[in-house]
Formats: structure tokens, C-alpha cells, sequence
């Protein structure tokens, strides 16, 4: 059975993460979304948050298991029995950043590989980042994000 892991911090998930952990599960048998705790990031949700909203929006894929993790992606590749790592690049600069990633990965340990996919064209322009700045400044990212994220963000904003 091929398991591809799909690493990030997924504050919030995005639709572009949702159609990239879609379009892995039709390349591979599992995928192991793996959201980093990232407390030196200060994310906006608190782990099991971003866990649980992975899990909403991707409840009806039986392929997609989602797990938070705080160690070397190196160690959770070995826990996850897997050997591919799976990254999103939307552009020039994401890749430059990921093929460091993936150098990085490889040096520690060799027998890792690491998989890019370009998101949809539709959906090239959405980062988490601005996705929380919209929802900050009270904007609608209902085309951003699936209803039970946008929900998460307005609640977290009104408090």
C-alpha cells in the first residue's frame, strides 16, 4: 500500500489543501495529512482544532487519515511507514523554499522522496495567510474555505 504524507500547518485548511489531499488520494492508497503543532508560528487554532476541521472537510474520503505531529517530519515519515512526502507549490518562490525542504529531508534521510503538485488554477491564489487576514478584517472567504472552516474563523474573530 503507497502512503504519501502531506506536512503543514493547515491554519486554517484551505480549498486549495482540500484539493490537493483529493487529488493524492486518487495517486495513492492512504494519505497521511500531518498538521504540525508550529508553536513558534503562533497559529491562530490550537492543533486539535486544525485536526478537527481536516477531518470535517475531508470526512467523506475514506483514504485521508489526519494527524497532528510535533517531532522531525523525517520520524513521523517513520512512524507513518511511508517514504513520499507530498507538497503543494503554487509558484517560484514555494518551490525554491520546498526543494530546500526536500534537500533538507533527503540528507537526513535517504530513502525519503518528496512530491510536488501545482494546486488547481482556480485555486492558486489561496494561502492561509490571507485567508486569515480576509476573515480578520470581517471579509468573506466562503470561496476560500469549506463552511465549517469559514464558521471556525468568524467565531474566532466575533470573540
Amino acid at each position: 500500500m503507497k502512503t504519501v504524507v502531506y506536512p503543514g500547518t493547515f491554519d486554517p485548511v484551505t480549498l486549495g489543501h482540500s484539493d490537493l489531499i483529493e487529488r493524492a488520494s486518487r495517486l495513492f492508497d492512504r494519505v497521511v495529512v500531518a498538521v504540525a503543532a508550529s508553536p513558534g508560528k503562533k497559529p491562530l487554532f490550537d492543533l486539535a482544532t486544525r485536526i478537527s476541521l481536516i477531518e470535517q472537510v475531508m470526512a467523506n474520503n475514506p483514504k485521508i487519515k489526519v494527524v497532528g505531529f510535533s517531532c522531525l517530519l523525517t520520524e513521523l515519515m517513520q512512524q507513518q511507514e511511508s517514504t513520499i512526502i507530498l507538497r503543494g507549490v503554487r509558484g517560484v518562490a514555494d518551490f525554491e523554499y520546498e526543494l530546500q525542504l526536500a534537500q533538507l529531508n533527503k540528507a537526513m534521510s535517504p530513502n525519503l522522496e518528496s512530491i510536488f503538485l501545482p494546486p488547481s488554477e482556480r485555486l492558486s491564489f489561496i494561502a492561509s495567510t490571507l485567508v486569515r487576514e480576509v476573515a480578520s478584517l470581517g471579509g468573506d472567504v466562503s470561496k476560500l474555505v469549506h463552511p465549517c472552516v469559514e464558521k471556525a474563523l468568524k467565531n474566532h474573530y466575533a470573540s
